[in-house]
């Protein structure tokens, strides 16, 4: 037996009639309710869900809750010695951490896009920003002067000042308050020039030199994430939220639910052979991750991929309604 069907013009007509009981309604009564219940929703799921709001990290917090860290930090970046400073592409032209896989030499091929001189970028130009200073003009200008090997000799010396080698008996900087104060020793111009940075930082000044740039919004916090990378303050964080890679954990973004939980697959692949223990952990998951990402795209045009849906008909069931009536 088939169904009536009814036209558009019948069923507005239909409409129009109504003969049933009638109830008052209170819109306004309603809008208030509906208000406090999902206000009431929200504060809850905001209490029990929300990502805390962490306070965040910049080169001022960090020189101030450990400045012989910072120095220490600065005083690699002022000899070449940090991870930045070697890291090769996009940055400069280091070797300390180019990837490669078989034929893939991405690093190589996209270039330096954001270049970076670990000793002018992050020490030397700042301090020459400091205005009515020319005692630290000196000191640069003393430093730059200098010989390569006698600049390693003040960095050394400082940097062995203020973080003893393990076995060393040289007596550890002292802390005073935000100063660091090494023991004496020939430190050159470079105990001068790290005082200065130092003070620079904890004034916030550093954080904003590092994000000058010739676009009208700083937004390229590239080389402040650097110099904070080479140091102690993020690992420490990240430590301490189970964020390092040992840990497998993962930060939601700040008053969002459920945040970053999508990143679960790339920090997956980090925790198993051989990605856990390969150089070029980083292009591997990459690689494995684009082709997984190019074959969910080309499932339309796979043979055997394309054709599950059809030897598991569950849209059958699912709209079985749909087909009965058409079927009809």
């Amino acid at each position: 037996m088939k169904r009536k069907r009814f036209t558009n013009a019948e069923l507005n007509e239909a409409a129009r009639h109504y003969d049933g009981p009638y109830k008052p309604y209170d819109l306004v009564k309603e809008l208030c309710i509906a208000i406090v219940v999902v206000g009431a929703l929200a504060l809850l799921l905001t209490i029990f869900f929300s990502s805390p709001d962490e306070k965040p990290s910049t080169i001022a917090s960090w020189s101030r809750q450990m400045p012989a860290d910072f120095v220490t930090t600065a005083t690699s970046e002022l000899d070449g010695s940090s991870f930045s400073a070697d890291y090769g592409p996009p940055y400069n032209n280091g070797t300390g951490a180019v990837q490669h896989e078989w034929f893939i030499h991405l690093q190589q091929w996209f270039g330096i896009s954001h270049p970076l001189n670990a000793p002018l970028d992050f020490v030397i130009d700042p301090l020459r920003s400091i205005p009515g200073q020319p005692g630290l003009r000196s000191a640069i200008a003393t430093y730059e002067a200098a010989t390569p090997k006698m600049q390693s000799t003040w960095t050394t010396n400082y940097a062995n000042a203020v973080a003893p080698p393990a076995g060393s008996k040289i007596p550890p900087a002292k802390v005073s308050g935000l100063r660091v104060i090494p023991v004496g020793g020939d430190y050159g111009p470079v105990a001068l020039m790290m005082s200065s940075l130092l003070s620079l930082a904890q004034s916030g000044g550093l954080d904003g030199a590092l994000l000058t740039s010739s676009q009208f919004y700083q937004t390229d916090y590239t080389k402040p994430l650097l110099l904070m990378a080479d140091g102690g303050d993020l690992s420490a964080r990240a430590q301490a939220e189970n964020l390092l890679g040992d840990q497998w954990g993962m930060m939601n973004e700040t008053g969002s639910y459920p945040g970053q939980v999508w990143l679960w697959l790339y920090t997956f692949w980090y925790q198993i052979a051989p990605f856990n223990s390969s150089a070029n952990a980083d292009l591997l998951v990459l690689t494995v991750m684009g082709a997984m990402s190019l074959a969910f795209i080309l499932i339309p045009f796979l043979p055997i991929a394309r054709d599950i849906p059809r030897w598991i008909p569950l849209h059958r069931v699912i709209w079985s309604e749909h087909y009965r009536s058409h079927e009809s």
